[in-house]
């Protein structure tokens, strides 16, 4: 399920970040989204979206969807991979890492892997919720405004520094 937020008309430069928040392990997924809204109005991005979904193994096709919107410049993903009794949640952190690398570089827009663990406990998990998405917002603002950098030089033979 996706919320989307209304929109003025009027262009602006500011950076407009999709949030795509896992729902299990919510208790600590909750916290994240929180301070993901927070870190992203605080940096002065917007949020124009943001999709729930049931797990971070449910991701990719959110993301896939998102970065063809065009008022999405970068998705941030939110979830919390906690260890088990077996190794599903080395499995499930390998396919969706890879699979949101697949997606940034096919769309050529940032995709955030804010997904704690595997490996982590649920008091872990907790204790990383605001650094994780703190984290993944900063990063996607960091790289829409140096892949705007970049593009904006095309073709003017001039060196630019992306930091």
């Amino acid at each position: 399920m996706c919320s989307r937020k209304v929109e003025s008309k009027q262009m602006d430069d500011k950076v407009h970040v999709a949030l795509i928040v896992s729902e299990f392990n919510s208790e600590i997924t909750q916290l994240m989204l929180n301070s993901a809204k927070r870190y992203a109005e605080s940096s002065g991005a917007k949020v124009t979206y943001i999709c729930k979904v049931p797990g971070a193994f449910d991701m990719p096709l959110f993301i896939k969807l998102l970065l063809k919107r065009q008022k999405v410049d970068a998705v941030v993903t939110l979830g919390a991979i906690v260890q088990g009794e077996t190794q599903h949640d080395q499995i499930i952190a390998q396919q969706v890492a890879a699979k949101i690398t697949d997606l940034s570089l096919q769309y050529e827009k940032p995709v955030t892997l804010g997904i704690s663990g595997p490996g982590m406990t649920m008091d872990q998990g907790l204790a990383r919720a605001d650094e994780f998405s703190r984290r993944s917002v900063e990063a996607a603002i960091k790289m829409v405004n140096s892949s705007r950098r970049i593009r904006a030089t095309k073709g003017k033979n001039q060196t630019i520094m992306v930091d």
